[in-house]
């Protein structure tokens, strides 16, 4: 079974393994999460990663960060070097993408990265439907401000 790794900005690591246990409370013993403070370096953050990957124990490590490019994406590229076993690092964590990764976390890791960008993805959707702004609305056939104007 793939372990999983959240590491975000704080706190919202801590804030996506609380939302995983709603669901996914068992699988849970295998999530880890690292919640990156304001003003922490780069080291510290890399070192904090590589603790937390040691504690979910040997194995192949799924990181889910949350932005590409930030603090916390580069420390969990950095400790991803760094171990032994398999490692990838995904950016983007969002709920669904956290609840289907521990759905399938007994594929293997290559497959797991492809069905927590799919998760991901397909969680994002827009469902509602948007206002109409600064638009003239057509009255209707049968509105009665249409009727005054025919009289």
């Amino acid at each position: 079974m793939v372990s999983v790794l959240i590491v975000a900005h704080a706190p919202l690591a801590s804030a996506l393994r609380m939302a995983a246990e709603h669901v996914y409370a068992e699988r849970c013993r295998s999530v880890g999460c690292v919640d990156v403070e304001p003003g922490t370096t780069i080291e510290a953050a890399t070192e904090n990663i590589s603790a937390a990957m040691a504690a979910l124990g040997p194995g192949p490590v799924l990181i889910l960060v949350d932005a590409f490019g930030a603090t916390p994406c580069n420390a969990a590229l950095q400790a991803a070097q760094g171990h032994a076993a398999q490692a990838r690092v995904v950016a983007g964590v969002n709920v669904p993408m956290l609840w289907r990764t521990l759905c399938y976390a007994d594929v293997a890791i290559e497959d797991l990265v492809t069905r927590a960008i799919a998760g991901a993805t397909h969680g994002v959707m827009q469902v509602s439907i948007p206002r109409r702004q600064n638009q003239p609305v057509p009255p209707l056939p049968n509105d009665q401000a249409a009727h005054q104007h025919q009289q």
